[in-house]
């Protein structure tokens, strides 16, 4: 019995501290959903904590009348998409050859991986390189310069590495095709580590902004994350999103307006996260794990 109460003691410690701990991470998102949901009166005498003050939607509804904020965000989920996709893609295809040691030169390859991981060309000689190439104010400006990551392929070389080369044996023997076993029953056997890292480049994507900055000067190529940017960078825009007529309370207030664009841009990301979460956690550690 005192063992069986221990063990309990245990379990309920445990699942405290990490209640109180997941409510720590929430904590700055749910006070975020508050300040977007209060009225600029509440915002402004700083009341506003965890629970929205005298509920207030006009933010939202600024948010989702903005063309330009809609515009952005199936420009961003379409540029996301075929971004993963295409990163999937060169990823799967480079890491199953570099899986196999017998490879002739493997070594020289993985250490070139290896180096890019600790030392890059830097900023100004990748802008020359994408306005040479004529990509300037081009969706690929946004894809093609972060097509594989090294850290991503070489955990998903080792995956492949733990996959038991008998499976692939066998279907030699039945006159399988490289190209064949590889979709037919490396891909199959993959689907963690593949929606793990899908789920990372998707998640990296979604949230970069800096390439824009450099590469993109039309508006309606702008994501949502520049958006975001631009709207916390200009803290008067209330010139663009101020009620006609409003006064007082009832006026909208910027830092409102900025968690509701923050809220609207975040949410489609989370969605995602239900989907893949079986996945996140066995994909990295058989990903990371050999043996």
């Amino acid at each position: 019995m005192s063992e069986r109460q221990a063990n309990r003691t245990f379990d309920a410690i445990n699942t405290t501290a990490i209640l109180l701990f997941v409510l720590l991470c929430l904590a700055p998102f749910i006070h975020i959903i508050a300040i977007s949901l209060s009225s600029a009166r509440a915002i402004m005498s700083g009341e506003v904590s965890l629970i929205p003050v005298e509920l207030n939607w006009t933010a939202y509804k600024q948010v989702f009348s903005d063309m330009s904020m809609i515009r952005s965000l199936g420009f961003t989920v379409m540029m996301t998409l075929v971004f993963t996709l295409m990163c999937m893609f060169m990823s799967i295809t480079a890491a199953y050859p570099l899986a196999k040691t017998k490879l002739k030169g493997r070594k020289l390859v993985m250490f070139i991986i290896v180096i890019t991981m600790f030392f890059s060309g830097g900023i100004i000689p990748e802008y020359m390189l994408v306005r040479n190439l004529g990509l300037l104010d081009s969706v690929w400006a946004l894809i093609l310069p972060g097509l594989i990551s090294p850290f991503y392929l070489i955990i998903l070389i080792t995956f492949f590495q733990n996959i038991p080369d008998s499976l692939e044996e066998s279907a030699e023997i039945d006159g399988s095709s490289h190209f064949r076993t590889l979709v037919s029953i490396i891909v199959p056997l993959s689907l963690p580590v593949i929606a793990t890292l899908s789920l990372f480049y998707a998640v990296g994507r979604w949230n970069g902004f800096t390439d824009t900055l450099m590469y993109i000067t039309s508006p309606e190529m702008y994501p949502l994350q520049l958006k975001l940017y631009q709207l916390v960078q200009n803290n008067m825009v209330s010139e663009l999103m101020q009620l006609e007529g409003a006064t007082g309370q009832s006026m909208l207030q910027p830092e409102s307006l900025k968690a509701a664009s923050v809220i609207f841009a975040t949410v489609p990301i989370l969605i995602v996260y239900p989907w893949l979460q079986r996945y996140f956690v066995s994909g990295v550690m058989l990903g990371a794990v050999k043996g």
